[in-house]
C-alpha cells in the first residue's frame, strides 16, 4: 500500500442553487462543504521540501467555493460534490482519492447535519 498525505479544508459555508422543492429552488441554499484529498507523496519530507511537492489547502478550498457555478441550478447536493471532485481531479493528477462531505443548513431544526458523503478514485 503506497503511502499518501490528507489534506482537508472542513466546515466551509457556501450558498448555491440546489434543490428539489418549490421552496428551495429559487433562492440560494447555504451549504457547509468539507473535502478530503489523498495524494501522492514523496517518500520524506524535509526542512526545505518546497510547497510544488504537496498541494495548497487553498485549491481544496477553491474547488469548493470560486470554483462552483454559481448561475447553475445543481438538483441533488450530489451532483456538487461531483463537481467538486472532478476540480481536483483535474487540477492535479497526484490526487488519488477526494471525499466531499455536503450539509444542508437550511433543513436542520435542531443543529443536526443532514447530508451527503461522497468519495472518488482516480480511475
Amino acid at each position: 500500500m503506497p503511502d499518501l498525505l490528507q489534506l482537508q479544508v472542513h466546515d466551509l459555508q457556501v450558498e448555491l442553487l440546489t434543490g428539489v422543492y418549490s421552496e428551495e429552488t429559487h433562492l440560494p441554499q447555504p451549504l457547509r462543504i468539507s473535502v478530503t484529498v489523498d495524494l501522492d507523496v514523496p517518500e520524506r519530507f524535509m526542512p526545505d521540501t518546497p510547497l510544488g511537492v504537496s498541494k495548497s489547502y487553498m485549491d481544496l478550498k477553491h474547488a469548493a467555493t470560486d470554483a462552483l457555478p454559481k448561475d447553475v441550478h445543481f438538483t441533488l447536493i450530489e451532483a456538487v460534490a461531483e463537481h467538486i471532485c472532478e476540480t481536483l481531479f483535474v487540477s492535479d493528477s497526484r490526487v488519488r482519492r477526494v471525499e466531499v462531505r455536503i450539509v444542508k443548513l437550511a433543513i436542520a431544526e435542531r443543529d443536526e447535519s443532514i447530508g451527503i458523503t461522497l468519495v472518488r478514485h482516480r480511475r
